[in-house]
């Protein structure tokens, strides 16, 4: 099971490497599509995601163009608070990418307007802007791990002792 997370543009780097933990947990690739809003070895990066950096598989692409032409053909999914559907009434097939915009603007408006199909949003309350992006891409992730049973994912752990 492969699943793609791409960030267009990520702006902050504890998101950033937030979700860098989140796929070295889960065995998901790592998408960044430049500019990005901070250095790669950016001290906040690197302790957001703590020592799991040589776990990850990262792909870096210059621009939003690059990162279409070299993955195209590839099942897409745009999360975007604009989407009429919900993520979880899609089915991810294997290698889905799951593609998320920057902090402060989403993803551009030309790639959704082309793409209506692909494009999902999370449920959320009304007049609130969006959830926190690395919050996001683990909710869409782990959609996509339960739609094919955590499929590769240790799902039993230590029984806990507890002393009262």
């Amino acid at each position: 099971m492969t699943i793609n997370i791409a960030l267009i543009e990520p702006e902050i780097p504890q998101n950033t490497g937030n979700i860098a933990r989140t796929c070295a947990a889960i065995g998901a690739r790592l998408h960044l599509v430049k500019p990005l809003g901070f250095e790669i070895d950016d001290r906040k990066l690197k302790r957001a995601g703590l020592d799991y950096w040589n776990e990850l598989d990262i792909t870096y692409y210059e621009s939003l163009s690059d990162f279409l032409s070299k993955t195209q053909g590839c099942p897409m999914f745009f999360f975007t608070t604009k989407a009429p559907r919900s993520y979880c009434d899609v089915s991810y097939p294997d290698g889905s990418f799951i593609v998320f915009g920057k902090e402060t603007a989403g993803l551009p408006e030309k790639l959704l307007e082309a793409n209506p199909e692909k494009c999902v949003r999370i449920p959320m309350r009304e007049n609130l802007r969006s959830l926190n992006l690395s919050n996001s891409a683990a909710i869409a992730a782990y959609e996509i791990l339960r739609q094919h049973n955590f499929q590769g994912l240790c799902s039993e752990g230590e029984p806990v002792s507890f002393k009262w």
